[in-house]
């Protein structure tokens, strides 16, 4: 039985491009199947004993082993995403894993990896993503919450941080073991044990933990019954075998299935989320706004910072004012006040006066000038800084550009640019350091305005003359410095902060944290904005305070040195991040002389995160035994906007603990508060950041619309009215509106008060006793189907699935991108280079679980990305809105990909039923509802046309012939041209009779053919052939072309060769010398058998004789010749033509191009089938025009060939195809010049046909127009031709008749069937260009395919033909013998009932244009739309590929070609990858967002190959049944196959 269960896995579990089955088995089965507990992980003790200090050391010990990193993570949430993902187990779903071509897999060695350094851990100094706006995700938290969550569960007041491994609903050990043994837990005794759905080989019988589902047999994913496709038939490929678990998985409904009806006017609605009517509203109170404490004013606060600075570099010179840090944490340089008063005097007056000329200084007070200082030069920045100050000057600190094309930093040059900057302050070490070019300058960064580099060390600048003294006012209304501020789209804003708002907020800050004179505070903070330039550069000054500035290059050598510092400095504040503390903690190793006691404020600057509060909790766990007091951690809120919002003020009570709240992660997703729900798993714990600041009152306004004051219980964007905020966004007057002027409003409409509030972009509310909460910012807010979503909540649940083994938890990335109306969540996640491919994969399969328990939101793509390849900011973060353009853009090039767009989207229009069609009540009546006529259409009626066509005395081409070679025996009938372009070959009437006389004599001597026999003339495109038809017409044969064999690839070519012999029943092959020997070659019969091949006549040799007689057809409705041809779809298909049918049609032809003997017309085409033959072979010998022969597969060599030859012979018709216009247009497109320089002419062309058997394709004959408009070519001359089996020329664009016309349609009603006219531009519109005018003779109608009965002109139904030219029926159709014989004749079921059609099997319309034809009537025009059996039924509507095609080759610069086909309801998307395998996996999302966005489809597989895999025929069209067929039988070698979710 085991081996029957591992043969059947074997061909369930086919993977496409690794084989090797023991490595699948594992792969597959252990990534899906519940994992039997695995000792290192389940001990309880990893479980995490409760940390009270005495067991801290056992705690480090374990924690620097690495195995797991504690920022971001909270045991309880850890523990709540284990639960849940326990509980998918249960329902686990079989996901097939993408295939990937090895050289993808081992991407690089392991040592080409520099693994991220631990800094890269959070905002802007390393956070996730990094810049201190705090776009989402910055990683900071370690999230030790139990002691306060078990608190809020327990309502215990315990002060031990008791574990919660228990209370998490069954995700302990034991718990999760039943739930495994559970799973395997068997029923059905009599069945045998199923060795693919667990490892165990007898089943174990478990009590049930209670509550679980009750008798369930074991899921079985190896099992037969996977195996048959969704309608029941049997697959044999270990593709579609994949493709089958997907659809199993897609089968499991996970959303309420969609209503379906049809919308009549097919304005295809999308499906509107309904609200759920069970969603919490809020139920409280309007809010109050709440005001802070009043700002007492100090009797001697200084009247403005440089006043202060004045007084203490006068007063106290000796003081110190800060002490910077060199990278093994000795003081490297003391800053006084009176050297910072002395510089920045200097500073100011070398600005000032030394730039320019002096009648022309470059800056003047007002103006903008740049600060850019490197991180590790803070006294530098603060000499410049307070320097622009005296100089009344407005400060811009920037980060250091490094490379001309830094991540953002494109942006901050447009800020600079805007804000008219021309000068850069910088240091000396900095400016040493920038990038040169080789003559020495700093060049211009890209997108940067041109900058004057002023360095501004004191050595370089000129002392102020005695008597220069800088002004010195009171803080008054002008601008004071630019901070900038990087937005969620990357774009970057400078927001301004005037000089009593900054004298103000020094005030606030001062009172709040009670700052005091000559306090020692430790900055780890970037200093060159927000809470560290606050704190550490501004309000330091005020109160002659010492800062000890720490460098972050310090901090990542010793994370400890800021705790060092405390110690040694006894400092009173220290300003940190909760990065820092987290890395304290890794770090820490039972240092004995730590002691905290000194601290009376540690300021968290991005305290307003809510996930910093574990790191705050495990901080203070550790270090409450080295001195370190419960309140003396101050979490605060600040925006660049508003400064600081909200700090917790410094107490000297210990019993008050902070506040806290548990709120329901689902609550937050509608903007309600709620404590705790029922559900345990998702909550979101907030810590408060104090009060409100003094002097400022704040209310919080709903996040969107009129700002509405908010419920008490409503989540809402916090507002401040203050003096110490930004005033506006610098130059931007209408944003400065929407944020910096606002009026929040009650319910009833009125303003709560008289003065502007100040957007802070922070959600959140103030709680009771007027505490601030925060639970994430409106820049990391995705807005998903009406919920919210904060980026940061997205990244604690993904980091909480053990990634430590797979992924760096600080380079991690979440945003939302908009598709299809609404917006759709990304997760973007540096892999480890030792991670193996299944790892991440299930990783992956389990973060797509967790967020989807915990937050009920499905995640629409999530992306790895090789070590260190994000786009960073200047301090290490990841450049969030860098990563989503790239990704957009299709350059982050991920080593591993998984979309959900099933799971995701909800809001595709509802699927279509099918209306019962129009009967013949309604024609009769006629009302034939919206079409206007009933849809039919001829060309010029052949009975009346009056022509001198001498040629209509003949009933037979071969009698045409032989009066031509009689009457102008010398005329030039055919012109063969070689690569060169000069004439290989030539062949006049009398040559062409004489030729054909020898070959039948041959026929009947050597060959003893009767006549009725078939002869398959295997010639290369030329004279030959022509003569070698002719031939077989006088020898009464019946010819049939087939191309011959390549000999560079008989292996492929020689096999369709012989099919054809076969099929078509040929009793003799003729050839050339050179292919007889090709075909009885050794590569020839390793292909093919070679000894079954017909008798073989090699005509270079010909006999000399003459035949008695020329056979003469008894009847004209006899076979004429065969016509073999392979169609789109790839069925082989012969068409009998007979001798009528043959004449008819060079007569229609011959009228519609105006084709007299004087004519010359230049042929393109391969001769082998269809039009091409006939224009080829046929054409000539009847109208007696010249014929100029090119073989298509000369313009290999010469592409020019074709259009030279156009102009030599100065030719006004010439015929081509797709394939020979395709290559004039690439490979001719840069050569125009040259060209017309060779003296290439085509203004004498009138018509310029391509022979097609498929819709037109417009873009390529509109770029070739356009192209070659320089060389004289008509735009209008440029037109189609259409022609199927049934009839191989229904159109072809005339020479009298009106231009080709093109309507634009709209896609989404033309997948109804229903054509409905647009204006060029409009959405959803498709171009089609009419395929020629209607050639005499031929009927056409507009057919219903099911029904047969005829269609309106505003319906898209099949093309039916009736004409004298029709082919008479299949000679026969390989592979489907019972293919329809109702394609030849075929009658509608009402109306006209007695004419005979035959059905194109092509979907079309016709339209009545404005344009005359030449008989005076109105004209109407045939447009074609696609091959019926290529059109996709995809939820209930109708699909082109093309049209798919169209959109996903637009997708990515990469993607040379694209097919698509459906395969058990789901959606194949073949693409041909022009690049690096490396970018293989960028098209995965770009794929499915433009197919989901333009068609509403669902891509179900994304198989990305190498150029060329995608087979096209001769004709250029795509063979999408061969392709389908290959990729089933796993013949691709695809170098990435995708299977969405």
């Amino acid at each position: 039985m085991q081996q029957v269960g591992a043969r059947v896995l074997k061909s369930v579990l086919g993977d496409i491009t690794q084989k090797g089955y023991e490595k699948k088995r594992s792969k597959l089965i252990g990534a899906y199947l519940p994992q039997p507990p695995r000792v290192d992980q389940a001990l309880p003790q990893e479980r995490r004993a409760p940390v009270t200090p005495s067991s801290a050391s056992r705690y480090h010990r374990r924690r620097s082993s690495g195995s797991r990193d504690e920022r971001y993570r909270s045991d309880v949430h850890t523990e709540a995403v284990q639960a849940a993902l326990a509980k998918h187990k249960e329902r686990k779903m079989a996901v097939p894993m993408p295939s990937k071509r090895r050289s993808l897999v081992v991407q690089t060695s392991m040592d080409a990896y520099t693994p991220p350094d631990t800094s890269s851990g959070s905002e802007d100094e390393g956070s996730v993503q990094g810049d201190s706006q705090g776009t989402p995700t910055s990683s900071q938290g370690s999230i030790n919450m139990e002691h306060w969550i078990s608190q809020a569960i327990h309502g215990s007041t315990t002060s031990t941080t008791s574990s919660s491994s228990t209370q998490s609903g069954g995700s302990g050990a034991a718990h999760r073991l039943a739930d495994v043994m559970a799973q395997t837990h068997i029923e059905n005794h009599s069945a045998p044990p199923d060795v693919t759905t667990y490892t165990s080989e007898h089943s174990i019988q478990v009590e049930r933990p209670q509550g679980s589902t009750t008798s369930r047999t074991a899921p079985k994913y190896g099992n037969a019954e996977l195996m048959e496709t969704g309608d029941g038939v049997p697959v044999s490929s270990r593709v579609s075998a994949k493709i089958q678990q997907l659809v199993n998985t897609l089968k499991r409904p996970k959303r309420p299935p969609l209503r379906e009806f049809f919308v009549d006017d097919f304005e295809e609605l999308l499906e509107v989320q309904q609200p759920d009517p069970n969603q919490p509203k809020p139920e409280g109170a309007q809010m109050l706004a709440t005001r802070g404490e009043q700002l007492g004013v100090v009797t001697n606060w200084p009247p403005s910072l440089e006043a202060a600075l004045q007084r203490w570099g006068t007063i106290s010179p000796k003081a110190p004012c800060l002490t910077t840090m060199d990278t093994n944490g000795k003081p490297l340089y003391i800053l006084t006040y009176g050297k910072l008063w002395t510089r920045s005097m200097k500073v100011a007056y070398n600005i000032l006066h030394k730039l320019g000329t002096k009648q022309e200084p470059m800056v003047r007070p007002g103006d903008r000038v740049a600060l850019v200082f490197p991180n590790n030069d803070p006294a530098a920045f603060m000499v410049a800084f307070y320097g622009c100050l005296l100089a009344e000057v407005v400060p811009v600190p920037i980060e250091v550009p490094l490379t001309r094309k830094d991540a953002g930093s494109q942006q901050i040059g447009f800020l600079l640019g805007s804000c008219g900057v021309t000068v850069a302050l910088t240091s000396d070490a900095c400016h040493k350091g920038l990038p040169k070019s080789p003559t020495g300058e700093i060049p211009q960064f890209k997108g940067w305005p041109k900058l004057l580099w002023f360095v501004t060390e004191s050595k370089h600048l000129s002392k102020p003359p005695r008597d220069w003294f800088p002004h010195i006012k009171d803080a008054n209304n002008d601008t004071a410095y630019i901070e900038y501020k990087t937005c969620k789209d990357g774009s970057v804003l400078g927001v301004t902060v005037t000089r009593i708002a900054l004298l103000t907020h020094c005030q606030a800050l001062t009172q709040a944290c009670g700052y005091t004179e000559a306090e020692t505070i430790v900055n780890v903070l970037d200093f060159k904005k927000d809470v560290g330039l606050w704190h550490g550069i501004l309000t330091s000054v005020m109160n002659m305070m010492h800062v000890i500035s720490i460098p972050y290059a310090l901090m990542k050598v010793n994370p400890l040195s800021w705790i060092q510092k405390v110690c040694q400095y006894k400092a009173k504040v220290a300003c940190v991040k909760s990065r820092d503390m987290h890395w304290a903690l890794v770090a820490h190793r039972d240092q004995r002389d730590v002691n905290l006691s000194s601290l009376r404020m540690l300021i968290v600057a991005d305290g307003a995160n809510p996930w910093s509060i574990s790191s705050c909790d495990a901080f203070l766990n550790v270090f409450q035994s080295k001195g370190l007091r419960q309140e003396v951690i101050c979490p605060c809120a600040s925006s660049p906007e508003a400064l600081t919002v909200a700090i917790r003020r410094p107490t000297d009570d210990s019993n008050q603990p902070p506040g806290r709240g548990v709120l329901s992660m689902h609550g937050l997703t509608y903007g309600v508060i709620r404590v705790d729900s029922e559900e345990k798993l998702s909550v979101l714990t907030v810590q408060d950041v104090g009060l409100v600041m003094p002097g400022a009152i704040m209310c919080s306004v709903k996040p969107d619309g009129v700002p509405q004051l908010c419920r008490t219980d409503e989540i809402g964007e916090l507002c401040v009215c203050a003096v110490a905020t930004g005033t506006s966004y610098y130059g931007l007057s209408g944003m400065t509106k929407n944020t910096f002027e606002v009026f929040p409003m009650t319910s009833s409409g009125a303003p709560i008060s008289e003065y502007p509030f100040i957007r802070t972009g922070l959600l959140g509310f103030v709680g009771p006793g007027g505490l601030v909460f925060v639970v994430g910012k409106m820049d990391g807010l995705m807005v998903v189907s009406g919920r919210r979503h904060n980026a940061d909540d997205i990244v604690a649940t993904a980091l909480a699935v053990e990634p430590m083994k797979f992924v760096y938890r600080g380079r991690i990335a979440v945003f939302s991108v908009t598709v299809l109306h609404d917006e759709r969540i990304v997760i973007v996640a540096e892999q480890r280079p030792d991670s193996t491919e299944e790892d991440s994969f299930q990783w992956m399969s389990r973060v797509l679980q967790a967020i989807d328990s915990i937050h009920q939101v499905g995640v629409y793509c999530l992306a790895l990305v090789p070590a260190n390849t994000l786009p960073k900011t200047p301090l290490g973060g990841i450049h969030l809105s860098e990563t989503k353009q790239l990704f957009l853009e299709g350059s982050l090039h991920p080593c591993n990909v998984l979309m959900c767009p099933h799971t995701c989207v909800t809001n595709l229009p509802k699927p279509r039923q099918k209306q019962p069609e129009i009967g013949p009540a309604s024609v009769m009546v006629g009302n034939l509802v919206s079409g206007k006529r009933i849809a039919q259409a001829s060309g010029r009626d052949l009975g009346q046309i009056e022509d001198n066509d001498q040629a209509r005395k003949f009933l037979f081409l071969s009698e045409v012939l032989q009066w031509r070679a009689q009457t102008t025996p010398d005329h030039l009938l055919y012109t063969l041209l070689n690569c060169r372009g000069t004439i290989a070959n030539s062949l006049t009437c009398v040559q062409l009779h004489k030729r054909a006389e020898k070959i039948a004599v041959m026929l009947m001597e050597r060959g003893h053919l009767q006549d009725g026999d078939h002869v398959a003339l295997v010639y290369p495109p030329g004279i030959d052939l022509i003569a070698a038809f002719y031939g077989c017409l006088y020898a009464g044969c019946v010819p049939i072309t087939v191309r011959p064999p390549h000999p560079q690839n008989i292996a492929t070519t020689l096999p369709t060769v012989k099919m054809i012999v076969e099929v078509s029943r040929s009793a003799c092959l003729m050839t050339t010398q050179l292919i007889c020997k090709l075909l009885r070659s050794r590569e020839a019969a390793a292909a093919v058998d070679v000894r079954t091949w017909p008798l073989i006549l090699d005509t270079d040799d010909l006999p000399k004789k003459r035949p008695a007689q020329i056979y003469k057809p008894s009847n004209p409705d006899t076979l004429a010749y065969l016509d073999f041809s392979v169609s789109t779809t790839g069925m082989l298909a012969g068409v009998k033509m007979s001798h009528a049918a043959t004449s008819a049609f060079c007569r229609s032809i011959k009228l519609q191009c105006e084709l007299y003997p004087s004519r010359e017309v230049a042929i393109c085409l391969d001769p082998y089938c269809g039009l091409g033959f006939v224009l080829w072979c046929l054409c000539s010998v009847y109208s007696g025009h010249q014929s100029i022969l090119i073989p298509p597969s000369e313009l290999e060599t010469n592409p020019a060939l074709w259009l030279l030859a156009v102009s030599q012979y100065k030719v006004r018709d010439t015929f081509c195809s797709y394939s020979v216009m395709e290559l004039c247009t690439k490979g001719l497109g840069s050569q125009t010049e040259s060209l017309k320089a060779r003296g290439l002419d085509l203004s004498r062309v009138r018509t310029c046909v391509v022979v097609a058997e498929e819709r037109p394709r417009i873009a390529l004959t509109q770029s070739f127009s356009k192209l070659f408009k320089d060389l004289g070519l008509h735009p209008r001359a440029v037109s189609t031709s259409f022609g199927c089996r049934v009839n191989l020329a229904i159109c072809l664009q005339g020479t009298s008749g009106p231009d080709p016309t093109t309507v634009y349609v709209d896609m989404r009603a033309l997948r109804h069937d229903r054509v409905r006219l647009v204006e060029r531009g409009s959405p959803h519109s498709l171009p089609l260009m009419e395929s020629g005018k209607i050639l005499p003779g031929v009927r056409i109608i507009i057919a219903n395919p099911e029904t047969k009965g005829p269609l309106g002109d505003s319906h898209l139904g099949e093309i039916w033909v009736h004409s004298a030219h029709n082919a008479s029926g299949y000679f026969t159709i390989y592979g489907d013998e019972s293919l329809q014989s109702d394609h030849f004749n075929s009658r509608l079921s009402f109306g006209d009932t007695q004419t005979i059609w035959a059905r194109t099997g092509y979907l079309g319309f016709l339209r009545r244009t404005e344009l005359t034809d030449a008989n005076g009537e109105r004209h109407d025009a045939l447009y074609v739309v696609g091959a019926l059996d290529e059109a996709m039924e995809l939820r209930g509507m109708r699909y082109h590929p093309i049209d798919i095609e169209t959109s996903v080759i637009r997708a990515h610069k990469s993607v040379t070609e694209c097919a698509v086909f459906t395969w058990t309801n789901l959606l194949v998307v073949v693409v041909e990858l022009d690049g690096s395998e490396q970018e293989a996996l960028d098209l995965v999302p770009l794929v499915t967002n433009v197919v989901l966005e333009e068609h509403y489809l669902i891509v179900g597989v994304v198989v990305v190959v190498d150029i060329g895999v995608i087979p096209i025929n001769s004709r250029g069209e795509k063979q999408r049944m061969h392709l389908r067929d290959g990729f089933l039988a796993d013949q691709l070698d695809p170098i990435y196959v995708a299977y969405n979710m």
